[in-house]
């Protein structure tokens, strides 16, 4: 005889009752994903050195233009709060002090990614086209190139393209600003 386990999942709302009560400590690294607490992949030297240059490249070039979210939490639903390393939002005065960013505010995702590739590409990508995240871009630092996933459907996205060094990329909510992926990538 087999024994189902069952999981108990959980809401943004207890996520933030369990934080302000203290379960977990203010330097662990979690996020709610689809109802589970994930313990997040302690940050790696490389993914820190792309991920500071990145914010600096997004605020001096886009700024008064977006909001940008460094690794912040983003409410994608009742039970998904990830916090993707930047993210770019729609600018709004109280700079979203009221309430975490939700689908609509995002006009793109990063997730920068080397140990990670694999949880990134199939849970956290899955989970932001579910969530209609009409833009995300995985830094992908192993094969050091830039992945953009647009259009989301149900099941993933429709176009997925890749970049290389050499490269130029534009935002699909900004067509009229352009990054080179050698600036995405760092070094």
């Amino acid at each position: 005889m087999s024994v189902e386990l069952l999981r108990r999942l959980f809401t943004v709302d207890e996520y933030y009752k369990m934080l302000e009560a203290g379960v977990f400590t203010e330097n662990e690294r979690v996020e709610l994903i689809r109802g589970e607490i994930i313990n997040m992949s302690p940050m790696g030297i490389r993914h820190s050195a792309c991920v500071k240059p990145l914010a600096e490249l997004f605020i001096l070039r886009l700024a008064k233009t977006v909001t940008v979210g460094i690794q912040d939490p983003v409410r994608l639903n009742n039970t998904s709060e990830p916090q993707p390393d930047v993210s770019l939002l729609q600018r709004r005065p109280d700079f979203y002090e009221t309430q975490q960013p939700q689908p609509e505010d995002v006009f793109l995702l990063i997730e920068v990614s080397d140990t990670t590739i694999k949880y990134d590409r199939e849970v956290k990508i899955s989970l932001y086209a579910e969530n209609n995240i009409v833009e995300v871009w995985l830094v992908n630092l192993t094969e050091e190139c830039l992945e953009v996933y647009r259009q989301p459907i149900a099941n993933g996205y429709e176009i997925v393209q890749t970049f290389q060094r050499g490269e130029t990329v534009t935002i699909q909510a900004l067509p009229n600003v352009t990054f080179t992926v050698d600036e995405i990538l760092g070094y």
